[in-house]
């Protein structure tokens, strides 16, 4: 389908754009080959057809200063003949398909070939039918009528699999809903900042047509193809379509070629849009394999958006154990690692069927020999051919008895509970400011031991301001009267910050009357054109007399450099160059800084010491981080190398050094407060100053004075936890990570490295669960590496969120502890639910066994058996899986990897209870009928009508399942079971709605449900026996659990499963290597094909909580493409080895050694 509605698409286009040639000046065909080519080729050939880009601006009727004019006739013009900007996604499963789906399921192909079986044969009467000579076991003739119903039990069990066919494809058609309208939220937010008639604006990703100027800058991910026109600095990360992991570097005369999908990690600019959706170089591969299944892939815009209807196609799922899926689908996923509750469920329920194979395998044995020996045997019947269809009626009946034990046997629920659980709570989540983007992120949460935090904007506000400054001598505490400093040092302070900063950066009035001005872009430049304002000086007639085109160089802000400069060309042909950035890296580059009266004195080394002393660190102290302004002079000839660098960012004189304020969110302190309680160490993990750091760090509470931590700067981390070689040793990093709070100074690879440390670490018996929070380009792999991957939803680049598992739409630290209360929440509903369903699953298997056994006919029948697996499973997960979370849950330690799904509380609970259910219905089954005084339905013929006898204990059953979901709400032994029942409105309505059918099932099931109807003493007898659940519950809780030492506890991830995910990183690194050399030789294609595998993962997560390999395997800027191993894709991965390589910046001495954390 998706290559159809891709080609016709395509096609469509392409006749458009015939017909109307002439509009511009140059065709769809023309660009889009254009843009196929690379480098030197494409700016010879744009010579050669076109002139420059200029001309190419002039051609498509766009100006490269005022963009479009952004009429809505001539966009939509543009659409029309070059094609918007989304590639169409693929058709969803229709719910015929789903239905399908959910038929293969194997339990229910053996339900419905022994339904069929037992249909056939009620309807076939053979000629030995009446001949007295037949054994009819137990006698006890029939009369006609009954016999005619023979066919109901079939048709009861057929009804009863189209019941939970429809239930189940009807929740994967709604997950399926729910996810497309969440990722068309994602899309919408999705926006691009374009120029049309001269104003800049941000437009939806979709918007964009061929012809629009687009500004390009840091931690972009371009929406479409197009030509580089001005900037500066600007560096592309390719690898997502070559598989070339360095950064190419743009230029206009050397390469010009901007492609849809690839990172900016470096500079900005501006672009004029040549190809966009199914044209652009992204949008062509798809096309190519037909899989346009993305939902409007916004050129692969976030990794996000991948609907990935098309992943349905790959990966028939078995929906109908919805989550068994899962295991499927994470085993066929290269080296994917379950998360941690999937690895425990899928252990549980692999346990669970066995047994329950075993004990229908025993009791379809038992019933034939019992019955052949009794009627072959004792009463020495011989075989007659005539009997022969009779007997195998019984022996169908056997068979069909068999399988419902198997049926109630195996908890088909759970995969369903996870999945509704999961689902439930990503929605709830949403509304707590967490965007999930990977389901199983959500429970690993709660797992979580360790958070790694920036500082910047998760736990401050990230709006600066300037408090203090040090200008011409003077410290000033508070912002100085502009009369007090000289005219000379004013201007060039003036020109410094308003030149040298992103020209997007500026500060609008406020919306609302009374409210703070508004600062758009650089939060850090904000403060400082603030401070500008704050003087009483206009940072914008300095930008409009020197506007970004006239720039001379620029060497923009990265994670090296930790400053940013400008150059630009007086008007006496010499050079002026100013330089910001963190106060004590540029002032070890000033020899010279300006005096009281604006001239510049000599810097010493020891001035500069005593500054630090006086100034840097009391400001430091105060949590204020400093920012040092400088400039230096160049002559106008010999021109100066600006290459390289060194040499130019020396020699400066500074101008002032400012203390810009970043003041503590009002929430976090708290929120730290709420985890430290939880058992969860904060560790605060920033590019700052150490003093600031440490003074934030008191403030928000991850350091109380007088306890024994570690404040450390990045470069003492990195000499403590390398060896003479320069490699990073496991070992010292355990030493130092338990006692760490604060790492400052650090650049991304130390973030990463100690997110590695920690995970790897075998020092603690549990090992750790890493949360870890980012927003820059540079976090990416950090986020990748750590179990979930915090990004910032506002301040965010493109990359960080798609190297995460959940966005934080508020940036906010206190939406970090509401996911770990989501996560523990969904890990205790599946263990409620399990702790109800195994109880159901223990007696139900005994009762039908031993019955089966004993009285030769199982005492609750088969579709009595399936209405109580499907209130059970559908119902009950429904029910529990949907308990909102409460402040509880964050008073207790993380759970662990290893620690059981079943604890001995809830193992005594199961046991406990499963007793009492089991005397009450052998009582019943045995005595019943005398307590009653009603006939035995004890040894009734084979289509004998339903007794009451077994009516009172089918219902009586369904009586203690329903008090006992009440008692599974509290999996703690906690002892009041009702406490906050009427929060959850669906568990409610659940219970009551199974009873009013469980009424109307014994009153007027009849026949097809094995029940004759009740008296109202005997309805009252079964709700008592039903309460007593309640009161047992008590009874149980009383005892204490220490007590019972044979509890054993299930379905644990034991230390034997977890060594072959630890994989010594040795074995995986050679790995690397070796994939390494492989991925240089696949380039376009399968970097392509990879792209799109990943892009398609989606919808399935919903239904299998499988994490969105895309967003795992399109590489992070900072991170080398060419090793992105598939074991990136999962947000618990335990065995991640050095996939994510260390920043391609680190020194060239490190790439000689095989154990360096893969060096590029």
């Amino acid at each position: 389908m998706g290559d159809m509605t891709n080609s016709d698409f395509y096609s469509k286009n392409q006749r458009n754009e015939s017909s109307h040639g002439g509009e511009f000046g140059c065709t769809m065909e023309e660009l889009r080959s254009l843009m196929e080519l690379r480098g030197t080729e494409a700016v010879v050939k744009i010579k050669e057809t076109y002139g420059d880009t200029e001309a190419i601006c002039r051609r498509l009727k766009t100006s490269p200063v005022e963009g479009l004019p952004g009429t809505a006739p001539d966009l939509e013009k543009r659409k029309q003949i070059f094609g918007q900007n989304f590639i169409p996604p693929k058709k969803p499963k229709t719910f015929l398909q789903l239905v399908w789906e959910a038929l293969q399921d194997v339990t229910l192909i053996i339900l419905e070939i022994a339904a069929i079986i037992s249909l056939g044969l009620s309807f076939y009467h053979p000629p030995g039918e009446g001949n007295e000579g037949c054994a009819t076991a137990q006698g006890g003739a029939e009369d006609e009528g009954e016999a005619e119903a023979g066919w109901i039990e079939g048709a009861a069990i057929l009804l009863s699999v189209i019941c939970v066919v429809l239930v189940t494809a009807f929740n994967d058609w709604s997950k399926e809903k729910q996810f497309r309208g969440l990722q068309s939220r994602i899309e919408q937010e999705q926006k691009f900042t374009v120029v049309r008639a001269g104003q800049v604006v941000q437009i939806p990703v979709a918007e964009i047509v061929v012809g629009d100027i687009a500004q390009v800058k840091y931690g972009d991910l371009l929406p479409a193809d197009g030509l580089f026109i001005q900037g500066n600095d600007l560096k592309i990360d390719e690898s997502s379509l070559t598989g070339e992991s360095d950064q190419v570097r743009k230029s206009v005369d050397k390469d010009p070629m901007l492609l849809s999908g690839t990172h900016v990690m470096e500079g900005s600019g501006r672009m004029l849009v040549t190809a966009v959706g199914v044209n652009s170089q992204t949008g062509i591969i798809f096309t190519l394999l037909g899989a346009g299944g993305e939902e409007e892939e916004k050129k692969d815009k976030k990794a996000k958006q991948q609907d990935g209807a098309a992943a349905m196609e790959m990966q028939p799922l078995k929906s109908a154990e919805g989550g068994d899926a899962d295991d499927r689908k994470k085993a066929s996923m290269h080296k994917k690692e379950k998360s941690v509750l999937q690895g425990k469920l899928t252990k549980l329920a692999v346990q669970i069927g066995k047994a329950g194979l075993v004990m229908s395998a025993i009791t379809v044995i038992i019933l034939v020999l019992y019955f052949t020996v009794d009627t072959f045997v004792v009463n020495k019947k011989p075989w007659l051919p005539e009997c022969t269809p009779v007997y195998v009626q019984y022996f169908v009946k056997f068979f069909i008895i068999g399988v419902t034990v198997l049926v109630v046997a195996v908890p088909e629920g759970l995969p369903l509970a996870v999945t509704i659980s999961l689902a439930y709570s990503v929605k709830k989540m949403m509304k707590d400011n967490n965007l999930v983007r990977h389901l199983d992120a959500c429970e690993t949460m709660g797992n979580a031991t360790a958070i790694c935090s920036d500082k910047t904007g998760t736990l401050t506000t990230n709006r600066m301001t300037v408090v203090q400054a040090y200008v011409g001598d003077v410290h000033y505490k508070e912002i100085p009267d502009p009369s007090s400093i000289n005219t000379n040092t004013m201007e060039l302070l003036v020109n410094a910050i308003a030149i040298n900063s992103a020209y997007t950066t500026k500060i609008l009035p406020p919306e609302k009357e009374g409210a703070l001005p508004r600062q758009v872009g650089n939060k850090t430049e904000c403060g400082l054109l603030g401070f500008v304002l704050d003087l009483k000086q206009d940072y914008e007639p300095v930008r409009s007399q020197m506007p970004e085109e006239k720039l001379y160089k620029v060497y923009t802000f990265n994670s090296v450099r930790k400053s940013m400069s400008t150059v630009i060309k007086l008007p006496d042909e010499s050079f002026r160059m100013y330089s910001k950035g963190a106060s004590e890296i540029v002032l070890k580059k000033c020899c010279k800084i300006l005096n009281g009266a604006g001239e510049p004195r000599v810097f010493r080394p020891r001035d500069r010491d005593e500054m630090v002393k006086k100034v840097i660190e009391p400001m430091a102290c105060d949590g204020l981080r400093t920012i040092c302004v400088a400039y230096r002079d160049f002559p106008s000839s010999p021109e100066p190398d600006w290459d390289n660098e060194n040499d130019i960012l020396n020699d400066l004189t500074c101008i002032c050094v400012v203390g810009i304020e970043d003041p503590v969110r009002p929430e976090v302190p708290e929120a730290i407060r709420k985890c430290q309680r939880a058992g969860i160490t904060v560790r605060m993990v920033t590019g700052d100053n150490i003093n600031t750091a440490r003074a934030i760090a008191i403030k928000c509470g991850i350091i109380h004075p007088g306890e024994d931590f570690l404040c450390l700067e990045g470069k003492e981390f990195n000499r403590r936890i390398r060896n003479e070689k320069g490699e990073i040793e496991q070992e010292r990093i355990d030493k130092i990570w338990p006692k760490l709070r604060v790492l400052a100074r650090s650049s991304p690879t130390d973030k990463h490295t100690l997110v590695k440390g920690i995970i790897d670490s075998t020092h603690t018996e549990q090992r750790q669960v890493v949360a870890v929070t980012g927003d820059g380009t540079n976090d990416g792999p950090a986020l990748k590496k750590a179990d979930v991957g915090f990004a910032m939803g506002i301040a965010g680049t493109d990359v960080a969120k798609e190297a995460s598992d959940i966005i934080l739409t508020d940036d906010n630290f206190s939406s970090i502890v509401k996911a770990v209360m989501w996560g523990r929440n969904v890990y205790d509903s599946i263990s409620k639910f399990l702790q109800f369903q195994l109880t159901v699953n223990v007696v139900a298997v005994i009762v039908a066994f031993t019955g089966a056994c004993i009285t030769q006919d199982s005492p609750l029948k088969a579709v009595q058996m399936l209405w109580v697996n499907l209130i059970m499973d559908t119902f009950a997960s429904l029910a529990l899986a949907t308990e909102p979370p409460t402040e509880t849950l964050l008073l207790r330690k993380p759970y662990g990897r290893n620690k059981p799904l079943i604890s001995r509380t809830m193992m005594k609970n199961i046991l406990g209870h499963a007793v009492y259910q089991l005397a009450l219905i052998f009582t019943l089954l045995f005595v019943g009928e005398k307590m009653f005084q009603i006939d035995s339905g004890r040894n009734a013929p084979l289509h004998s009508p339903p007794s009451e006898h077994y009516t009172i204990i089918f219902n009586t059953f369904v009586m203690m399942q329903l008090f006992n979901e009440i008692n599974a709400r509290k999996i703690h032994g906690e002892r009041n079971v009702f406490d906050g029942i009427f929060r959850n409105p669906i568990f409610c309505t659940i219970v009551l709605g199974t009873f009013a059918i469980q009424i109307v099932i014994v009153q007027f099931g009849g026949k097809p449900f094995s029940c004759s109807p009740l008296q109202l003493d005997q309805w009252m007898w079964c709700i008592f026996i039903g309460l007593g659940e309640l009161v047992w519950g008590q009874v149980i809780a009383t005892i204490p659990t220490s007590r019972l030492k044979f509890l054993k506890e299930a379905g644990r991830l034991t230390q034997k499963e977890e060594i072959p995910e630890e994989e010594l990183n040795e074995d995986v690194e050679e790995i690397d290597h070796a994939e390494r050399e492989l991925r240089r030789g696949q380039i376009l294609w399968f970097r392509g094909l990879n792209r799109i595998q990943t892009q398609i993962e989606v919808v399935n997560t919903f239904k299998s909580g499988a994490s969105f390999q895309g967003a795992l395997r399109r590489q992070s800027s900072v991170t080398s493409q060419s090793q992105d191993v598939a074991n990136l894709s999962s947000p618990s991965r335990v065995s991640l080895s050095n996939a994510l390589s260390s920043p391609t910046s680190l020194p060239p001495a490190a790439a000689g050694h095989p154990r360096r954390e893969g060096v590029p």
